[in-house]
């Protein structure tokens, strides 16, 4: 018996708030099996909506963007997704011109600081996954990016336009994802998950679960993807785990409730290993700012390289580059439709990931760094506001060498896995929720071939 054949309750548990855990929701909620009678779906998220990377991300869609066996779809759900309930208004949905950009930028006091720090790609910059780099003397610069200092501009390379580059507003996507799933009777809780409770599923002829004593919610049988790896385990006669309930720490009131579970869903990003040990998903540190230009500013997404003068003399503010060593930087620049730009850095691992979202550490000089680099080529940004300086983790694999993400089945009855999205997952998130979908109401991901981001192939 299928899901959408059963009469019985559901409980569906995501567990992380975040962008992969909201656009999971929501696609749930939009699948034709789905009925808010019968299936009862719930979002426990640590600290607050959006709190980590989803609120925090550049928010850059490519269609070369990877792995390449779901970018496609997720692109155009995108698109779908704007058109359907007003993205363009709701969370800054739009199209933009994307180049890499090689420059010459002036010297500055605050970028001594440089030299004693050392960074990790993000795995956007053009060139690093089999895209294109600056060819020698670069191309024409566009017109309209007029608030790159001309001079200072040694090439510039065009990466994608309308066709192959958008962007979102990260947190206000994230937000909107997750209300929308709240109007079809998605449940949201704050509160910090501390186990995640099984019990054995010993191998029998039939793949439906006993119920438990004095419980109500686990007379259903699985769904499609969970009884046939329960078929499976019957032919191995080996003992299963399955997924009983969730037990979480209410974030306001700190009590302890344990829920029933039918499945669980891991989006926890790089915080997926705290509860699932096994998972070689590890968090990378990047930090960003967000700045308001001094004027407004064309739509472009930058991946730089700048060549900034060494300072020899901290008392002085710009030096010449023609007399001082100089220092490779590498900045991101996304301008927004709200008369906002974002700029992140490269990444580290120099602090460990926090117990939550809420306690990531920010380093203000790295913060500095990036503002310092950027108005080394602009005087729009020089001359801008600062409104923020944050930092957040990336979940990253740390094996396999695909570079992730893992979506899927785990190999325990009822727990499923979707993490690893490393910088893309902002990009990834609608193909991530609607394969995520299929899994559990058909039994099996329909819109892509996913088999090589199948959990089970490393868990």
């Amino acid at each position: 018996m299928t899901v959408m054949e059963s009469n019985c309750r559901q409980d569906i548990i995501i567990i992380g708030g975040g962008i992969i855990g909201c656009t999971t929701a929501y696609y749930l909620t939009r699948h034709p099996s789905y009925d808010p009678t019968k299936h009862f779906i719930t979002v426990i998220e640590a600290t607050r909506i959006a709190g980590g990377a989803s609120g925090k991300a550049g928010g850059l869609l490519a269609v070369w963007a990877y792995p390449s066996n779901i970018v496609p779809l997720s692109f155009k759900l995108h698109q779908d997704l704007a058109l359907e309930h007003n993205g363009e208004e709701h969370w800054g949905y739009r199209k933009v011109s994307c180049g890499n950009l090689e420059a010459t930028g002036r010297a500055r006091c605050e970028l001594e600081t440089l030299g004693g720090q050392t960074g990790m790609s993000l795995g956007k910059k053009h060139g690093e996954r089999g895209r294109r780099v600056i060819s020698a003397g670069g191309g024409a610069m566009p017109k309209d990016l007029d608030w790159v200092l001309p001079d200072l501009v040694k090439g510039y390379e065009k990466m994608g336009g309308s066709k192959e580059t958008a962007q979102v507003h990260p947190y206000q996507f994230t937000m909107a994802m997750v209300g929308l799933a709240q109007e079809k009777g998605v449940k949201v809780i704050i509160g910090s998950v501390t186990d995640i409770n099984y019990t054995d599923s010993s191998p029998s002829p039939s793949p439906v679960t006993p119920p438990s004593e004095n419980s109500s919610y686990s007379t259903c049988p699985p769904s499609p993807a969970l009884s046939s790896i329960s078929l499976n385990s019957f032919s191995s006669n080996r003992t299963r785990r399955k997924v009983k309930s969730v037990t979480y720490i209410d974030r306001e009131t700190k009590q302890i409730h344990t829920i029933p579970s039918t499945t669980t869903i891991l989006a926890a990003g790089p915080w997926t290993s705290k509860l699932y040990p096994s998972a070689p998903i590890s968090g990378l540190r990047a930090h960003s700012v967000t700045i308001t230009p001094a004027s407004p500013v064309s739509a472009y997404a930058l991946f730089t390289e700048i060549t900034i003068p060494t300072p020899s003399n901290q008392h002085s503010k710009y030096y010449s580059s023609h007399s001082a060593p100089t220092t490779p930087v590498s900045p991101e620049i996304y301008s927004r439709p709200n008369n906002e730009i974002y700029v992140c850095g490269e990444g580290d691992m120099e602090v460990e990931v926090p117990e939550t979202t809420a306690d990531v550490e920010v380093d203000e000089d790295r913060c500095d760094d990036l503002i310092a680099q950027v108005s080394s080529i602009s005087d729009h940004i020089r001359l801008g506001r600062v409104t923020r300086k944050q930092a957040c983790y990336l979940p990253i694999l740390s094996v396999g060498g695909s570079g992730g993400p893992i979506i899927g089945e785990t190999g325990t009855d009822g727990l499923m896995m979707a993490t690893g999205h490393s910088c893309w997952g902002i990009n990834n998130a609608p193909a991530t929720g609607k394969l995520m979908s299929e899994i559990i109401f058909d039994g099996k991901a329909i819109s892509a071939d996913i088999r090589q981001l199948d959990p089970r192939r490393i868990l």
